[in-house]
Formats: C-alpha cells, sequence, structure tokens
C-alpha cells in the first residue's frame, strides 16, 4: 500500500512537472518505475468498439489536409517544418502557457523567424511531450474513399495528456474518433512503429506483442484488421541497438511497393539484423500488387567523433525518419559529408518532391527522435485515390504499352488520362483511359523506337470535379521506362555455394544466402556442435539464382551451430553463432 502511494505521489510530481520537462521517445527511469502501475486515461470517446464498414488505413504519401506538431520542445526545429508544410496544408499547433507556451508565444517565435502565419492554425491543449507521432490518432477511410475517422490507441507511456491529444484534434477536425481503449478492443501502440501501405498491409516490429502481453499475436491480428482495415500485418524482430525498437527508425514505404531502408557498413550495429529482416521479408512478403518490394538503400550517418555508431553508444542517426506532406518530404539531416548522399538518394527515389532537410543533430535526434516522430497527420476530407504499379524497364514489343490503375472517389470517377512524353525538355501528351470495371482503369501509351525512355504520370477526375494526379507531384514529378529489346541473358554461373550466413551472432531472423547457378537438388540443415541435425530448413529444388533461407535463432539454446548445404557435387558448412539473452 505504501508504494502505491508513493507511485501515485510520482506520477503527480511528474504531472506537476510537466511543463518543465523534455521527455525522450522512450521512458525514463521515473517513468518505467510508475509504467507498472499507470491507469491510462479514460476515454471521451464515444466509440470504443470497431467501425460496423471495413476501414482503409491512410498511407502517408497520401493527400493530407493538416500537419499536426505539438509546440513541447526543439523550436527551432519545429519553426522549421511549420515554415516547409503551411506551403502544402494547414498546421496545427497544440500549445499551451504551462508547456511550450501560449498560442501568442508561439506565434512571436515563429515571425520572429520570417514563417508567415498564412496556414497555421491553434488548439490550446496541454501535453506531456512532442512525440506526436507515438500518441497521434491515425486517418482511416470507410469503404476505402468515404467518410474519414481518426483511430486512437493506449499510449505506452505515463503521459496522461499526450494520450489524450487526439479527441483534442479530432474535436477541432469535427471528425469521429474511435479508440481501442476498452476490452476486449484495447490495445498499446505507438505511431513510429507502425508503417501501413494505404491497402490493407501494415509493418511493425515485435516490440508491439511485448506491449499487448494480455493479447495473442492472432488477437492483435484481429484488433488490427477491424480497426484499420489490416489484412496482412508484418512483425519484425527488434533490432539490438536502436533503444525504442520503431520502424520509422530504419524503414520507410515510399510507396505501395518501395521501401527506403536504412544500411550500415557490413557486419556495423544494426545492419546486419536490419539485412536479415529485409531479406525475410522479401522472400515471405508481397506488394499489394503482388509483386516483390523494391529497396531503396540510404546510408545511415555515423558521428564525425567518438562513439562512431550506435553499437559503441552513439545516437541513433536515420535518414529514414522523414514525413510526407503532400508535395514536400521533409527529413533529417546531420552532417554534410552523409547528407549529400541522401540528398541524391531522396531526389531519384522521390523525383519532383520539394526536398526539406532539417538538421536533427544533436537534437532531437539525442531523445532518440526526429522528424517522423515529432509530426502527425490528418488526411483528406475528399479523397481521389490512384494506385498504380509503375511500369519498369525495359517494356518490349510493337503494340502499346498499357498503363492500369486503381481510381476511386466517392462520388465516382468521370474521366481519367495518362500523359506521357519521350524528352525531360518535351511536352506532355494525353492518352484517355477507360473503366475496366470494379474502380480499374487502363490507358495505352504508344509504342516508341528502341531505346527511348518515356516519362509519364495519371490524371483522374471525379464527378464531384475534383482532379487528382498521381505520382501526387506530377508533372514536375513521373514515373519513367525504356523502350527497348530483352537482350539475351548472360549464361548462368554453374557453382552452387553459401554466403556468409547473417547476422551473425544472430538472436532472432538468419538469413542464409545460397547461390544456386543452374540450380541443383539438395539440402540445408541446421546442426549442433556435434553434428546432430536439429532441423532440416529447406530440402529439394533449389532454383536458379540467389536463393535465401532462414531459421529464427531464437527458437535455440544459445551456443555454437552449423550450417550445412549438401548438393550432388559437394557438402558445405559454416558456423553460426546463437546468443540468446
Amino acid at each position: 500500500m505504501f508504494k502505491k502511494i508513493l507511485i501515485c505521489f510520482a506520477i503527480a510530481l511528474l504531472a506537476l512537472n510537466a511543463g518543465a520537462q523534455i521527455l525522450p521517445v522512450g521512458m525514463t527511469e521515473d517513468e518505467k518505475a510508475i509504467m507498472p502501475y499507470y491507469q491510462f486515461p479514460q476515454t471521451r470517446s464515444s466509440f470504443t468498439t470497431p467501425p460496423s464498414w471495413t476501414p482503409r488505413a491512410m498511407a502517408e504519401w497520401e493527400e493530407i489536409d493538416v500537419l499536426l506538431i505539438t509546440w513541447r520542445s526543439y523550436a527551432s526545429v519545429l519553426r522549421q517544418i511549420v515554415d516547409a508544410a503551411q506551403e502544402e496544408c494547414i498546421v496545427l499547433i497544440a500549445c499551451n502557457a504551462l508547456d511550450g507556451g501560449d498560442s501568442n508565444q508561439v506565434k512571436s517565435y515563429l515571425t520572429s523567424g520570417g514563417v508567415p502565419l498564412t496556414n497555421v492554425k491553434f488548439i490550446d491543449s496541454r501535453s506531456n511531450s512532442v512525440w506526436i507521432r507515438d500518441y497521434g490518432a491515425h486517418t482511416i477511410y470507410q469503404n476505402v474513399v468515404g467518410n474519414n475517422y481518426l483511430v486512437d490507441w493506449e499510449y505506452n507511456r505515463p503521459r496522461p495528456d499526450d494520450d489524450l491529444m487526439p479527441e483534442e484534434h479530432a474535436a477541432w477536425a469535427g471528425l469521429d474518433l474511435y479508440s481501442m481503449t476498452v476490452s476486449p478492443w484495447d490495445f498499446i501502440a505507438t505511431g513510429g512503429n507502425l508503417m501501413v501501405d494505404g491497402f490493407g498491409t501494415a509493418m511493425s516490429s515485435q516490440l508491439i506483442v511485448e506491449e499487448n502481453p494480455s493479447h495473442s499475436v492472432a488477437q492483435i491480428d484481429t484488433i488490427m484488421k477491424h480497426f484499420l482495415g489490416i489484412d496482412q500485418y508484418v512483425l519484425f524482430p527488434t533490432l539490438p541497438y536502436d533503444g525504442i525498437h520503431h520502424i520509422d527508425m530504419h524503414m520507410k514505404l515510399l510507396d505501395e511497393e518501395t521501401i527506403l531502408v536504412g544500411e550500415y557498413p557490413t557486419g556495423t550495429s544494426d545492419g546486419p539484423q536490419i539485412e536479415a529482416n529485409l531479406q525475410w521479408l522479401l522472400t515471405n512478403y508481397m506488394s499489394c500488387y503482388g509483386t516483390p518490394y523494391k529497396v531503396v538503400r540510404i546510408p545511415m550517418p555515423k558521428n564525425p567523433s567518438s562513439p562512431y555508431w550506435p553499437s559503441t553508444g552513439s545516437y541513433y542517426n536515420t535518414y529514414t525518419n522523414g514525413v510526407f506532406v503532400n508535395k514536400t518530404y521533409i527529413y533529417p539531416s546531420y552532417f554534410e559529408s552523409y547528407d549529400t548522399t541522401a540528398y541524391r538518394i531522396y531526389s531519384e527515389a522521390l523525383p519532383g518532391y520539394t526536398l526539406v532537410p532539417i538538421n536533427c543533430y544533436p537534437n532531437p535526434i539525442s531523445a532518440s527522435g526526429a522528424i517522423h516522430c515529432i509530426t502527425n497527420c490528418i488526411g483528406s476530407n475528399d479523397p481521389l485515390l490512384i494506385s498504380h504499379q509503375r511500369l519498369t524497364s525495359p517494356q518490349t514489343g510493337s503494340s502499346a504499352y498499357q498503363v492500369d490503375a486503381y481510381i476511386k472517389h466517392e462520388s465516382g470517377i468521370a474521366a481519367a488520362n495518362v500523359y506521357y512524353k519521350t524528352s525531360l525538355a518535351g511536352t506532355y501528351a494525353s492518352v484517355p483511359m477507360s473503366s475496366t470495371g470494379s474502380d480499374n482503369w487502363t490507358g495505352y501509351i504508344p509504342a516508341q523506337p528502341d531505346g527511348t525512355t518515356i516519362y509519364y504520370y495519371i490524371q483522374a477526375q471525379a464527378v464531384s470535379g475534383k482532379t487528382q494526379v498521381r505520382p501526387i507531384v506530377a508533372p514536375d514529378g513521373y514515373w519513367e521506362f525504356e523502350c527497348q529489346n530483352v537482350v539475351g541473358m548472360e549464361e548462368q554461373i554453374a557453382a552452387a555455394g553459401m554466403e556468409s550466413v547473417y547476422p551473425n551472432p544472430a538472436a532472432y531472423i538468419t538469413c542464409i544466402p545460397v547461390e544456386c547457378g543452374n540450380g541443383f537438388t539438395g539440402r540445408l540443415t541446421l546442426m549442433d556442435a556435434t553434428g546432430r541435425t536439429v532441423a532440416v530448413i529447406h530440402e529439394g529444388e533449389f532454383a536458379p539464382g540467389k536463393n535465401n533461407f532462414f531459421f529464427n535463432a531464437h527458437a535455440y539454446a544459445s551456443g555454437t551451430y552449423i550450417i550445412q548445404l549438401e548438393s550432388e557435387e559437394t557438402v558445405q558448412q559454416q558456423k553460426v553463432i546463437v546468443r540468446n539473452f
């Protein structure tokens, strides 16, 4: 009883000092002590059961009406975000005199830095921290593109003002709020550990399982399906050196089929586990188009002075922690020697976007967060959805190039067109698209001479008169492909070989790359140090080319194991160390 009284006193003391604290993304030691006794605040939402209709969780690259920030700390970074974002949408700032300042104080700070207030709004709301991505709500749509709503969860921190912030946002926007707060639908989560593609796939780290010990994985899947429309929930092992275990610190979906992945030098820091997780994803899951994900790698920057990497105690500097704001992409920067490479990669991956790097070193990255962590959004209340699997090079043949798209608006689609050109200096020509049923549309770009590069985008007009393009930055941004005949493939190498297993030492999903040449029949096994077979990883045909196989090291006791690859011609072995602590 006395301990509980002390805990209650500690909670009250933290609340009293909330305005003076700069809280990290993760919990402080005081918060860790409080959390086992913490009672989540009583929600005022009228919707604590799932919607009766099918929800669709919005992807981040879709059109938004509002960018959300909380004015608590890192004012210079927030000011730059406001300056860039208000060109694209309303910026709603939650602030309070007892926290980071009231609206008049914030206005004065913004204007003193040359930021106009042309598209900035304010709500007077208490907060505990700046990390609005984690405690903010997510936009869902009724039946794909119908009415929009907000969905909230229980925030996994003893920060009651933060946890209630989605209700303030919903009230301001005039939107209904669904809250995952009442059993059996209670769910603890953070927005930084959620990545969705807009078509039923979501990705998180296994932290989500640890945060919800009262729910099985199957129950978590059910909650995600009913509140967010998630049919495929991919859970990755957590990383050894990422203390908060949020997926946005090392991965980001750039569109339905493209993943930006943070990259470390071979064998460095979280590099091996990130790579193993990625290869496991690529081997076992497909994009919403039924095709393998495309991967864009971006080097993670090291500190210019010791320690250099997270594995040696450095900050978790990351470039993947950025935010889409319609035609603008805002992302963290750190050191010029790395920033120039990051800018080039983003320019190539997101052509046409206005790229805004904001220096996050040493703050806020020293608190384990960056741009994505301190922003959130409310999706458009009138979305015109266009989804298209881009054409890849080469496109061949003498007939036209088929362009398919899923296009939907609540009022219906009046017309759709493909715009294309064969020179960046040229002008776009258009060809009409025709409905093929079920909100699918098809158009044909005329065949072009061998070696031609085609640049194209899609435009659609709703019956209501609203228009939209995809990419959203078109015509400045576009997709492209080359027209050429397929040349004969070079002869594949005949040799089969097992490449280096990673990560090694291993604790979770572990990747075994095998170069199969022309293909062969064989057996891949995991053996203990005595040579006893403990698992058959694969037996039978090995397809030509490079194959990735996996085992979960967490299922085995710590120690030395042997990976053995057997074929008719050879037997290869490789040691792997399993460390489960």
